[in-house]
This record gives C-alpha cells, sequence and structure tokens, in this order.
C-alpha cells in the first residue's frame, strides 16, 4: 500500500482546516420579499428593509440582505450599528427608487444612512433618487428643501461598495464620514452637469480609504476630499461633466484637521471645470495639507487643469481681507498631459502668509488650442523637472 509523504498529510490537513472554516462561517440569507418588500416600484417598501436589517444586525452568524430584480420605492433609512453579525452583505439585483414627491427625501439629510456599522458591504443595484425635481425648484429660487445625500457612512469601519450606480442623487452621492478601511470599487455616478450640490464621492474625517475603477458624471466635485482625510488613494477614475477632483473647501473652521497621504493616478478628466484641485478659503485655520502625489492624469479640454486656490472667498462673504491660513507643502504633479480649454491650465495661487512649498512638477504637457499655455503663480516655492510645459513659473 502506497504510504503519503508529508506534504500529502498537510495538503488533506489543509482540506480539512477549509472544509471546518466554510462549516461554521456559513452565511444566513434574508430575502426582502419575505419581510414584505414589494418589487413594483409603487409600494413603499421602507419597513420591510429595515426588518430585514434588523433581522440580519441581530443574527450571530455572516448574513446577506438579498434584493432581488424589480424596483423598491424607499424612503429615507437608517442603519445602525452594534450588531452581532461580523458581516453584512447587501446584494443589490434590483433598483431603489425614492419617492417621485422630492420633498419626501428633501427634508432629510440622507436616504440611506449607515452610522456605527462594521463590515458591511454593498454589492450591484442602482439607486434612483429622483433629483431633477428638486433641482428645478433650486433653479428657480423657490423655498426648497436642501436634498438628501444618496449614501451616508459614518462612524463605520471595513466597507465594501461595488458595482453600484447611482442616478440622479439630490445632493452628494456617497459620503465618507469618520471612517476607516473604505473599498469603493466599479461604481458609477451620474447625474446632470448643471445639478447643484451634487459632488460624486466625498471623504472626510477617514482614514485608509480607497476609491478604484468608477465612472463620475455630475454637477459639482467628481471626488471632494475634506479636513481629517489620511491614507486616501484614488485610481482609474474618469470624471466628467463635473468640477474635478477637489481637496477643500478647506480652512471652513478655524481648527481644523489635516489633510494627507493622498494618492490621485491614472484619472482622466473630460471637459470639466477643474482637474486636479486644491481650494481653501481665505480665513485663518490650523489646517494643512501635506504628501500629495497626482499622477499619470489625462486632461481633455478641461478649464483648470492644475489649480491651488487658496484665496477662495464666494460672494466675498466672511472672508473679504483676510488670508488662508491651510500650510500646504509636498505636492507633486506628475505625468499630467492632455488640453485645457482656458490659457492658463497651471495656477498656484497660495497664502501670502503661508506660501505652498514644496511643490513639485514632473512630465507635465498640458497645451492650449495646440498652442503653448500659460502657467501663474503667487507665494509659491517649489520646482520643475524633466519636460514641464506650459514653461514653469516656479
Amino acid at each position: 500500500m502506497m504510504k503519503l509523504t508529508r506534504p500529502f498529510h498537510g495538503i488533506i490537513l489543509i482540506l480539512f482546516v477549509m472544509l471546518a472554516i466554510n462549516s461554521t462561517s456559513a452565511t444566513t440569507k434574508y430575502n426582502v420579499l419575505s419581510f414584505g418588500a414589494k418589487p413594483n416600484g409603487k409600494t413603499d417598501s421602507t419597513k420591510a428593509f429595515l426588518m430585514a436589517w434588523e433581522a440580519a444586525c441581530s443574527s450571530a452568524d455572516s448574513t446577506m440582505i438579498y434584493v432581488p430584480k424589480g424596483r423598491y420605492l424607499l424612503g429615507s433609512m437608517a442603519f445602525k450599528g452594534g450588531c452581532k453579525s461580523p458581516q453584512i452583505t447587501i446584494r443589490i439585483d434590483g433598483t431603489l427608487v425614492a419617492p417621485q414627491d422630492y420633498r419626501v427625501l428633501g427634508k432629510s439629510t440622507d436616504w440611506l444612512n449607515f452610522e456605527g456599522v462594521n463590515g458591511v458591504s454593498i454589492l450591484g443595484g442602482a439607486l434612483d433618487a429622483k433629483g431633477p425635481s428638486l433641482w428645478a425648484c433650486k433653479a428657480s429660487h423657490s423655498n426648497c428643501p436642501s436634498g438628501a445625500t444618496v449614501f451616508s457612512f459614518t462612524n463605520s469601519k471595513n466597507i465594501r461598495i461595488r458595482r453600484l450606480l447611482s442616478l440622479n442623487s439630490q445632493m452628494f452621492h456617497i459620503v465618507i464620514n469618520g471612517c476607516e478601511n473604505v473599498h469603493v470599487q466599479g461604481v458609477r455616478i451620474i447625474a446632470a452637469g448643471d445639478s447643484p450640490n451634487t459632488d460624486g464621492i466625498h471623504v472626510q474625517l477617514s482614514k485608509n480609504v480607497n476609491i478604484i475603477k468608477c465612472s463620475i458624471k455630475t454637477g459639482d466635485d467628481c471626488i471632494s476630499i475634506g479636513p481629517g482625510t489620511k491614507n486616501l488613494w484614488v485610481e482609474q477614475v474618469t470624471c466628467g461633466p463635473g468640477h474635478g477632483i477637489s481637496i477643500g473647501s478647506l480652512a471652513k473652521d478655524l481648527k481644523e484637521e489635516g489633510v494627507q497621504n493622498v494618492t490621485i493616478r491614472k484619472t482622466t478628466f473630460m471637459e470639466t471645470q477643474n482637474g486636479l484641485r486644491i481650494k481653501s478659503w481665505a480665513r485663518p485655520s490650523t489646517g494643512f495639507v501635506q504628501g500629495v502625489r497626482f499622477l499619470d492624469s489625462l486632461m481633455r479640454n478641461v478649464q483648470n487643469p492644475i489649480v491651488i486656490d487658496q484665496n477662495y472667498c464666494p460672494h466675498n462673504l466672511n472672508c473679504p481681507n483676510q488670508v488662508s491660513g491651510i500650510k500646504i507643502k509636498d505636492i507633486i504633479y506628475e505625468g499630467i498631459r492632455g488640453t485645457s480649454s482656458t490659457q492658463v491650465a497651471i495656477k498656484f495661487d497660495c497664502s501670502p502668509k503661508n506660501p505652498c512649498t514644496g511643490i513639485r512638477l514632473q512630465n507635465v504637457n498640458l497645451s492650449y488650442l495646440n498652442k503653448p499655455a500659460q502657467s501663474s503663480c503667487s507665494n509659491v516655492r517649489g520646482k520643475a523637472l524633466n519636460l514641464v510645459r506650459p514653461e514653469s513659473c516656479l
């Protein structure tokens, strides 16, 4: 009889361990239809979704909330943490739709709010927030509600969002606030280019956030990066229409947490207002921006491909005759190329009190109407390496 060698014994042992792990980590599934949800797009299924969440949250097993194909009418919902389940997956094969009357959601801060959760994954699905009617209200200068964010994650950890479509948000599409270890991949965001305050993904007071392979078409910043953001990685994001990728507005508060260790690479901007922007109000602050890497970006007819604006003061309210206290240093722009729709393709307008330092341009090639573009520098110190077009003003 053939004797098993030690490697074969090891393989058999591993198989037994894997089977044991699989047997103890079975996922308990909860179908929203079992809780009374109706996939007809007309019956309010809010209560059914909350009941499914409560069941999944209170289970000691890994759980899945399953949303089959169909359209589900939902009002504002809050999914609270403190769950027994170590991992909750929400798999959406259908479409979640907001009420037709924009005031129903408009008076809420969020449509779907996750707070204090750990190990939640959102997989697939579409969300139609019915934003255009609220945008029209705001355009007519009527007495309109502010509007709701589609997805909000607050004080949460180990979050995964994949293959989601967010359509026509009233306000922001996705907000990541006070979170840790968040992975967003394959998300599509769509709203009209003139839709107000419809930022695609907003990150603040969070660390270890990855945003990968996303397409964002909206009326405000594609990605907005707020105070307290640390270790943010953005890669293979396509932006346009929209206001570009923006760090700021900063200096909203006197004592404000800084932004650090941000990498944005392999991004494409198509006819956006800005490309890569750092923006702060012209007023005192203890905040800072440092350790930012803008790498390998393509600009297609972008108004302001590279811009630092530390004199942001819309309507000259609460900031005239003041200067920004935000300290900006160690910022690298490398491999930035394409076309600007304005003559000034690089603009560094920094604070006279706190000049930008450690700014580096390397292998930058931006043109304007097939002609040389220009650069503009104010209160900035740095250097240019290798090819830099337009000619550096550093």
